[in-house]
């Protein structure tokens, strides 16, 4: 009996231990990206000529000290991402402790709340208001929240993973009134957002900005942007972008990723 006893115990151990060591014991956080196709268009390999700045932030950074994962997918808004469980879910489910997210959306965001194409708009601003609509792609009701609701959906799902947020306001669409470049309402509520959630924010379009107003219109349509595009920017203009957004990291130590970059 007792050596019965003994087997038992050692058979536990030796079960547990060998279930353990199939469990991933990460020893480097995760930077994860998450947004629409100005963060990763495509395939992420500019074999259309468009390039996101989630391509190009991992340059920046210690591979030996941090792995970066550009999660985004083209054609999808905050309300799009968060519900499609082969996006957000997958991606939180993949949060540890200590790791980071990157989010940009706003883009999409625009577009119609119910259509056939890809219903995918969302109620502007950064309320509480929402809309019971009956989607036509999922043939199904949807409660539709705000811009701002859903990047605070995001935040909340991110702390209570134990992770930092980062929210980034969209990158401005090349598109001019005289010498000044067109703002979008999506940055302002980007940062409502960010600062409802208690999370950090990047103003990625005022970095753009002051950047494209600096070098003017002709250059900045000859060098980022294609002839028939003023969304989706050339190799050189996400480039520019990932160098803004660690430029920022590197100048804001209290986000926390600072010490990762590549000095």
């Amino acid at each position: 009996m007792y050596n019965s006893k003994i087997t038992i115990g050692l058979s536990v151990v030796l079960l547990v231990w060998s279930l353990c060591s199939f469990v991933e014991k990460k020893d480097k956080p995760t930077l994860f990206l998450i947004g629409d196709s100005t963060v990763k268009t495509g395939r992420g390999d500019g074999s259309n000529g468009q390039w996101g700045w989630g391509s190009f932030i991992a340059d920046y950074f210690n591979p030996q000290q941090i792995d970066v994962q550009n999660k985004a997918l083209g054609g999808t808004s905050t309300r799009t991402f968060y519900n499609n469980p082969k996006l957000w879910q997958q991606v939180l489910d993949s949060i540890q402790p200590g790791d980071y997210v990157i989010m940009q959306f706003g883009h999409n965001d625009a577009s119609p709340i119910v259509d056939t194409l890809r219903a995918r708009g969302t109620i502007k601003g950064n309320g509480n208001a929402y809309r019971e609509v009956k989607n036509p792609l999922l043939k199904q009701n949807e409660m539709v929240y705000s811009y701002g609701y859903y990047l605070r959906l995001f935040v909340k799902n991110i702390h209570d993973k134990g992770a930092t947020a980062i929210i980034c306001s969209p990158i401005p669409r090349n598109r001019w009134e005289g010498d000044q470049v067109i703002r979008s309402d999506y940055a302002v509520w980007a940062k409502e957002a960010a600062q409802q959630a208690g999370t950090f924010f990047i103003p990625l379009e005022d970095l753009i900005v002051a950047e494209y107003e600096k070098r003017g219109k002709e250059e900045i349509g000859r060098l980022f942007f294609g002839p028939k595009d003023h969304t989706h920017t050339l190799k050189a203009g996400a480039e520019l972008n990932a160098s803004l957004i660690a430029g920022y990291m590197a100048e804001n130590p209290k986000i926390g990723l600072k010490r990762y970059l590549k000095k």
